[in-house]
């Protein structure tokens, strides 16, 4: 791991001392989203409830700007200020390079009919599915790790030969065990879990930002 990658590690341990026990898992969880990056792939994301909420967090962090302003390379400017008219040159200078990841748990319309038509526990299972390539990461964000609807996302993935990281609590649950790479926060309790979850991936999407984007 580069050293300023590692900094950002250290950083985050130095703020968070229980996640200490995490160092390994969280270092593997950037390898492998890395990988994926490299490679093309895209990182697919789910959760219920709070880590729903997570799961379009990290997105958020992924697609724009997070601690850089991410500008365009200048030709890729140049073409789209050219295709616009008289906005083109705001439009250019206001879009940011993006890491491609999707939040799965953004999609009502398709969600509640497959929930309503077949079987709600196979939701996220469906659209990984179809959204799905091999060499993706699906990242299961899930503080029990034994979400029905998340573990059969994870099964589906692993047949398709989509990279899964588990982001859950206590023992690791089954999502812990059927990973690629889990990250167990040491909490117990589902919201001390997801306060812990949150200091996670912002250190991840620091890492990969810090990859990817000079400025």
């Amino acid at each position: 791991m580069e050293k300023h990658i590692r900094e950002i590690l250290n950083d985050l341990i130095s703020r968070y001392p229980e996640l200490e026990s995490c160092g390994d898992s969280i270092a593997e969880a950037y390898e492998l989203i890395r990988a994926c990056y490299d490679r093309g792939g895209r990182l697919l994301a789910a959760g219920n409830g709070g880590s729903a909420a997570d799961s379009e967090h990290i997105v958020g962090e992924l697609m724009k700007g997070f601690e850089k302003k991410r500008p365009l390379d200048k030709e890729l400017k140049q073409r789209i200020a050219c295709n616009m008219g008289e906005n083109g040159q705001r439009l250019a200078d206001s879009l940011q390079g993006a890491l491609p990841a999707v939040s799965l748990t953004g999609h009502p319309a398709l969600t509640t009919a497959f929930g309503n038509d077949v079987d709600p526990d196979f939701c996220f299972a469906q659209q990984l599915l179809g959204l799905g390539r091999p060499g993706d990461v699906f990242l299961g964000i899930s503080t029990s790790g034994n979400s029905s609807n998340i573990l059969a996302a994870a099964a589906v993935a692993k047949a398709m030969g989509i990279t899964v990281i588990g982001l859950t609590g206590r023992d690791g649950g089954r999502l812990g065990k059927a990973a690629d790479c889990a990250v167990v926060v040491p909490r117990s309790e589902t919201y001390l879990i997801q306060e812990l979850h949150l200091p996670v991936y912002h250190a991840l999407c620091r890492m990969l930002e810090e990859t990817y984007f000079t400025e």
